[in-house]
């Protein structure tokens, strides 16, 4: 972009300069770019040369024509510069050391932010290649390495806030409470010397790292936070499309008062932290979306482990085909859940989607003509189309006495958490057999074995042939990145250890000419993975299902029987998503069970 001699002065990049090195490369028309020089002149402003051409939302005029972006200019700016590009990813900083490096004030100053650091160099994020005069100041003080690399302005400019903000919280509060409290922590270690005040959590510093803690994990798509207490420093980490992500260390003294606060907000008892307990809180994010998070607290060996469940309302407005269900799929679970009556269950393990897609099929059935009504432990997420109530075993009010309640609710549709023991099946069946259609939940590995799961509980067959309509089987696999992902030819052995034709059979499923693979892009922060998506198992119980449902099923010859009638495997739903370029072998492989082995 510059000469050699020009680029050994120290100066900000200019719009005009940066606009003539792309209009040489053929990537923007002169006249657009005299225009905006001419334009920001009467209009100027300290925003950096990329920040406006990126305003500017043009095409490059080389083909794929894509609209040249800020990270794209930025990505741009590096190659020109012969400087390494960096994205800045908030999930892999290191907040407490790179914010030591240096000062706030320095790093706002010259408009760079400390990436990494280690014992033999510091990395360094600027967005103007030809300002150099700090580092050999740097470089004397630190007595490091330093390795520049290029980064989005934006993304400095905002991450030198949050990361010197979100430090300078943590430094405050630990500063209050030099030795964590020591309640509930079975490892007493008692320093001499140490004070052992417990921080208030009510502080304004440790409100801004909690505010922090949420909007974060709401911005990186977060299904669940983590707040884990350890020896020596509390470890935070976010489940994103099924996967959990180390996010950052935190003091301990910190972390148990961002514990507290977390709990007073969600009218938990702040003092007991001997026994676990439940909670929910209602928030805002930044755009002003509501989110419900749901806590649960659980006492171990460091001290009082806290999980928050984030509940996404626009989750039970999604459509089925959103959710993965195909055409046939579809059919199946609407001829069950459509009837008047029976009992409709859904199985899959923790975290497959069985509630989603319940609260999902409620929606859809809770007409201003019907009166829903739910038992649930503990209610997910709040729905004003349902009358939900909540199991409270410390007034003996459970699964079976709430079913109990209900049915004297006139209700038309009864969900029930989950079938758990005999006395709720049985339960379950009666409400069926008075005329009201149940749709609840059973931890089994695939539909044909919650049959006979309920048949060991103690429900007799006969009562199981009058009122069982279905059972549907799920699971969740990630979905590839349609920003990233690319199409290969299909090689048997690469996309796992199985061939196609073992990994179906014996369903003679096609075998697709191409498949798609994970890449990784900003965009699915460089895991090849966005989203994730349902695969289902749908048994029906037909006349000839229910003759094999005895005292003496055989949950192999009922499962051949439901092949024989239409009902698609797990594997074999996940090798239609695989053929429809929407995930991998790899990640069915990791849920599905192969079919007759669940």
């Amino acid at each position: 972009m510059q000469t050699a001699a020009e680029a050994v002065q120290d100066h900000r990049l200019t719009l005009s300069e940066v606009l003539q090195a792309l209009v040489a490369e053929g990537l923007v028309p002169k006249a657009d770019a005299d225009k905006l020089v001419a334009d920001r002149r009467l209009h100027r402003g300290d925003h950096h040369p990329i920040v406006v051409i990126a305003d500017q939302k043009w095409r490059s005029l080389k083909p794929p024509h894509k609209v040249l972006f800020l990270e794209w200019l930025a990505e741009w700016l590096a190659r020109q510069t012969g400087m390494e590009y960096f994205h800045i990813d908030p999930l892999k900083i290191n907040f407490s050391a790179v914010t030591e490096v240096m000062s706030s004030h320095y790093a706002a100053r010259f408009k760079i932010l400390p990436v990494a650091v280690n014992t033999r160099e510091v990395v360094i994020a600027t967005c103007e290649p030809y300002v150099k005069d700090w580092e050999k100041e740097l470089k004397q003080i630190l007595r490091l390495e330093i390795r520049r690399v290029i980064a989005n302005p934006l993304d400095i400019s905002r991450y030198q806030v949050e990361f010197y903000n979100l430090a300078k919280s943590v430094k405050g509060a630990s500063q209050k409470g030099e030795q964590r409290t020591g309640i509930g922590n079975f490892e007493q270690l008692v320093e001499i010397g140490k004070t052992n005040k417990q921080l208030d959590a009510n502080d304004q510093h440790i409100v801004h790292v909690v505010d922090w803690l949420w909007q974060y994990a709401f911005d990186q798509r977060a299904s669940d936070i983590h707040m884990e207490p350890r020896r020596d420093a509390g470890e935070v980490r976010f489940r994103i499309d099924g996967v959990l992500h180390p996010v950052y260390q935190i003091p301990m003294a910190v972390m148990s008062a961002m514990t507290s606060r977390i709990k007073i907000l969600g009218r938990m008892d702040v003092v007991e932290k001997r026994r676990p307990q439940d909670g929910r809180i209602k928030t805002r994010t930044a755009e002003g979306e509501d989110v419900e998070l749901r806590l649960s607290t659980l006492p171990t060996a460091f001290g009082e482990k806290l999980v928050m469940r984030i509940f996404d309302p626009e989750v039970i407005v999604k459509d089925f085909a959103e959710l993965g269900f195909s055409e046939d799929d579809k059919t199946r679970w609407k001829q069950m859940t459509g009837q008047p009556n029976g009992i409709v269950l859904v199985t899959g393990p923790t975290g497959s989607g069985k509630t989603t897609t319940l609260y999902s099929t409620l929606k859809t059935l809770a007409t201003p003509e019907v009166n829903v009504c739910t038992i649930e432990d503990p209610i997910e997420m709040i729905e004003p189309a349902f009358n939900q109530m909540q199991v409270q075993q410390s007034i003996e009010l459970g699964f079976a006495e709430g079913v109990r309640a209900l049915m004297r609710q006139d209700p038309d549709i009864i969900m029930v958490g989950e079938i758990r023991d005999v006395q709720t099946a049985e339960m379950a069946v009666q409400a069926a057999l008075t005329g009201h259609l149940v749709l609840s939940t059973l931890h089994t590995n695939d539909s044909a074995s919650a049959i006979t799961r309920l048949l060991e509980l103690g429900v007799p067959a006969y009562l199981l042939n009058s009122t069982i309509l279905g059972v549907m089987a799920q699971r969740l696999v990630r979905t590839l990145c349609k920003h990233c992902k690319e199409k290969v030819a299909y090689e048997p052995g690469r996309e796992g250890d199985l061939s196609w034709e073992e990994f179906v059979a014996p369903w003679k499923a096609k075998r697709p000419a191409h498949v798609y693979r994970p890449v990784g892009c900003l965009e699915c922060r460089n895991t090849g993975y966005s989203g994730r998506i349902g695969l289902y198992e749908i048994l029906l119980l037909s006349s000839e299902v229910k003759r094999l449902v005895n005292s003496e099923a055989d949950v192999a010859k009922i499962r051949d029987q439901a092949y024989k009638e239409g009902m698609k495997p797990l594997r074999i739903s996940g090798a239609m998503k695989v053929a429809m370029g929407l995930t991998t072998l790899e990640e069915v492989l990791k849920v599905a069970p192969p079919p007759g082995q669940a």
